[in-house]
């Protein structure tokens, strides 16, 4: 046995199986997997193989994607028959509203190039006449989908990386990781046989590789507990059941093909033919999360007993929708683990705080995953980076917050909404409110709708006082949900009168020390500011493209204050950290503190703003204190407001007049309190996220999640002016060398009347597919809708028609100048 490797795999199932594979082709010749059993006797044995393309994440439709093209070729390669069954994915609709879901989705998978057909109940019946069809809407089709067999599948893998000279080790169990500096240390036990049980040896080895990547299934709270970190992955129970032959299926057969597989969502279930049967898939209500600490030793490819009663509804209406099967038998049933994150993507990418130390973890539709997962996790190993964002499958979108019984509920929800309507608008009602600022009770009482944003409450948008409960989630809607009138009021307050935005939950870090400027200046690209002053930057890659977005505060010559989303508070800190602790013999000692929860955050917008805070700041000259000489745009000072001891930044996200004020977060409630008091008589406000969105789009304010990310530089993002050429910083060759491959716009939309872009709508030209767009709303400023997003360099120029599609229907869009509303600044600057 091999004990010194490049690379070690460990988990045996079809993901890890397809990261070994695409490791060797992607040109490391010296990869190992180890499976504590035997491969595919996790959660792979017992998957129903299916593949489905629908996907509203544009990261995972490009990785299943991948997985369809990828293993039809396995067999070419392997000369092993992956048990690909090519026989469509028919996704019914009972509602308008499915419809439009479809619809939605179907931006997505045009812009990723998944080829689809929609059709009609009549067209559905002439097709497929098995299908009851009367109460349906409609359907989209995908004619390259299908299912597999999980085995075939992973043991074609399996040879093809063997073939590329990966060694498969079995019956080895991981039981110990080191990291040496340099490399890990991991310590594997031989399991034996041992009255049915698998249990481990003496024998042991440590095997030394450079890099490892975890992929344990079910076994992921072993992997965590033996890494020091969290992993959200808990499985949770999912059955299915084998019918006996259908007399209607085996007649339709002798004179079709296959039947597709079918898909109703507002049903909650799947179905595929299974040797002249059906195999029924329910995803239903309370199906419970399982071995939320760890596997039990004696667990292998076993199952849980059948609960028939907690999935008779779907039955049911499988029953309905197939009336054939009323009178078939079951022949078999399942009821086995499968894991889950509380969003339902995977675990893609690097461990928090762990060099060379890769997660796959958490495989909802692993089946469906495995390929593309390998293919670009392989990516990210061997070349930097993935040619697609990444970053919404990253480990660290969960941060250290988050414990057991946070993920094993909110897994327990994923579980049950795998067939909800999906809308953008969406939030999920577990295990919430979790964290709260402390003015959260007044919001609350405002009519406050809040979404969760790293476990944090921030509020949405501000319905009805005295609301019910429901309001919001009645509200939801793939078109102009019943949400919609009150972020426009919101929207229009900040540009009339004046605004407050909870940003509570913004990532604050404060890095300080002796080599805190030198390492600054390398790790962003913008020219640091002066003492007192605040600028825009990025953090890139070491392949060129932006990493974090981040607003630098200078309090002294070495202390900074770093401020960037707060969703993404641990993926920036691990970032952070590991490039501090690289560059510190470098440059000097720089200590990092994480500030986040000390203190909350209000951003006051408006042209009322100053008039709201001239009432309550404490100054020996309050007259001159707000004003442009003594507190210019883009400045911080340190100032009171009444009681409250202030950090006061002049920047607004909205492009008004207005500030930030950091503030101890203990004191949140009594700003908050005295702000709206105040404010009341210059039209303050209370605004939600939704609003603020739009309002930024107004102003070309690129998102970091949305226009900004892994997958292009910020020169492609058309943030120039704060990149400073002039200087060295991370990944500024790798940035020069990609060039202008897209390139970021504005553009303002003549769309549908009851409907905004939500942000994953096609652009075309001349009825050519020519980007996409990243984010989407609605403009109070200009009466009409607006998005931003990526087209080709050569239609970036102001003034370039284009259209974007919005259900099946295309629509005149217009590329507009950077920051449509207010171009020169003129109202952010004004003075008073």
């Amino acid at each position: 046995m091999k004990t010194h490797v490049k690379a070690l795999v460990v988990g045996g199932g079809a993901v890890g199986t397809s990261i070994a594979y695409h490791l060797a082709r992607a040109g490391w010749d010296d990869v190992m997997l180890l499976e504590r059993d035997e491969l595919t006797s996790g959660s792979t044995w017992h998957a129903a193989g299916l593949l489905p393309l629908f996907n509203m994440g544009f990261a995972t439709s490009h990785i299943h994607d991948y997985s369809v093209r990828f293993y039809k070729t396995l067999e070419a390669e392997t000369g092993l028959n992956a048990g690909f069954s090519v026989v469509g994915n028919l996704r019914m609709a009972q509602t308008d509203a499915r419809m439009d879901e479809y619809m939605l989705y179907a931006s997505t998978a045009e812009t990723v190039g998944i080829p689809f057909e929609w059709l009609t109940p009549d067209e559905i019946k002439a097709r497929w006449p098995l299908v009851r069809t009367e109460d349906l809407k409609g359907a989209i089709y995908h004619p390259t989908d299908g299912y597999i067999n999980p085995a075939d599948v992973t043991m074609a893998m399996a040879k093809g990386a063997r073939q590329r000279g990966v060694v498969i080790e079995r019956k080895w169990q991981v039981d110990g990781y080191a990291w040496t500096g340099s490399d890990w240390r991991v310590t594997c036990t031989k399991m034996v046989e041992k009255g049915g049980n698998l249990v481990p040896s003496d024998e042991q080895v440590v095997i030394t590789a450079e890099h490892v990547v975890t992929a344990t299934g079910n076994h992921a709270q072993r992997t965590a507990r033996l890494l020091g970190i969290k992993i959200p992955a808990i499985p949770v129970e999912h059955q299915y059941i084998v019918t006996e032959p259908d007399p209607a299926l085996v007649d339709y057969r002798k004179t079709n093909g296959e039947h597709p597989v079918l898909r109703d969502a507002d049903a909650k279930w799947y179905v595929r033919e299974e040797r002249g049967g059906w195999i029924l898939g329910p995803y239903e209500r309370n199906a419970p999360a399982c071995f939320e600490y760890s596997v039990p030793d004696s667990f292998r490819a076993d199952l849980f007993p059948l609960d028939l009663e907690r999935i008779e509804e779907e039955y049911m209406s499988m029953i309905h929708r197939l009336p054939s099967s009323e009178t078939v038998g079951l022949k078999d049933d399942y009821n086995g683990p499968i894991c889950y994150t509380p969003d339902g993507n995977p675990l893609v990418g690097p461990a928090p705080g762990l060099r060379n130390m890769w997660l796959a973890e958490g495989f909802s539709f692993g089946i469906t995953a495995a390929g593309g997962t390998g293919y670009y996790l392989a990516q990210m190993m061997v070349e930097g980076e993935a040619e697609i964002d990444m970053a919404a499958l990253d480990p660290k979108r969960y941060g250290s917050w988050m414990t057991t019984e946070y993920a094993a509920r909110k897994n327990e929800e994923c579980y049950e909404n795998v067939f909800i309507l999906h809308h953008p608008d969406e939030e999920r009602e577990a295990c919430r409110p979790l964290r709260t600022a402390p003015a959260y009770d007044r919001q609350k009482a405002l009519g406050a709708q809040f979404g969760q944003v790293n476990g944090w409450e921030r509020p949405n948008y501000y319905g009805p006082i005295g609301a019910p409960e429901s309001f919001d989630h009645d509200s939801r809607s793939f078109r102009r949900g019943a949400w919609w009138e009150y972020a426009k009021a919101e929207a229009a307050a900040i540009r009339s009168a004046a605004g407050i935005i909870d940003a509570t939950a913004f990532a604050k870090h404060v890095v300080k020390g002796p080599g805190a400027a030198a390492f600054l200046d390398w790790f962003t690209t913008n020219k640091l500011p002066k003492v007192g002053r605040i600028n825009l930057t990025y953090a890139l890659t070491d392949t060129g493209t932006t990493r974090t977005e981040y607003t630098i505060m200078r309090e002294e010559e070495d202390r900074f204050v770093l401020i960037s989303a707060g969703a993404w508070h641990a993926y920036d800190q691990d970032y952070l950290l590991k490039a501090v602790a690289d560059k510190e013999p470098e440059f000097g000692r720089i200590e990092v503190e994480d500030w986040t929860t000390r203190f909350g955050v209000f951003a006051l917008a408006g042209p009322n703003s100053r008039a709201i805070l001239n009432e309550l700041v404490r100054d020996a000259d309050p007259g001159s204190a707000l004003s442009n000489k003594r507190f210019p745009w883009l400045s911080l000072r340190k100032i009171e407001l009444e009681m409250c001891p202030v950090v006061a930044v002049r920047v607004a996200y909205t492009g008004e007049l207005g500030w930030e004020l950091h503030h101890p977060v203990e004191m949140g409630r009594y700003l908050w309190d005295r702000l709206m008091t105040v404010g009341a008589k210059h039209g303050l406000k209370p605004v939600g996220a939704r609003a603020q969105n739009w309002l930024r789009q107004e102003k070309s304010y690129r998102a970091f999640g949305t226009e900004l990310g892994r997958d292009a530089t910020p020169l492609e993002a058309g943030l120039d002016r704060f990149v400073d050429l002039g200087k060295e910083f991370r990944g500024k060759q790798a940035m020069l060398n990609k060039g202008l491959r897209s390139v970021c716009v504005t553009l303002l939309i003549d769309g549908p009347a009851d409907a905004d872009p939500w942000g994953r709508e096609a652009l075309l030209h001349d009825g050519e597919k020519i980007g996409r767009l990243t984010s989407g709303g609605y403009s109070v400023a200009f009466g009409k809708q607006i998005g931003m997003g990526y087209v080709r360099p050569d239609l970036a120029k102001p003034g370039t028609k284009l259209k974007v599609r919005m259900f099946r229907a295309l629509w005149d869009a217009v590329v507009t100048e950077d920051s449509p509303y207010d171009p020169q600044n003129a109202v952010i600057r004004v003075d008073g």
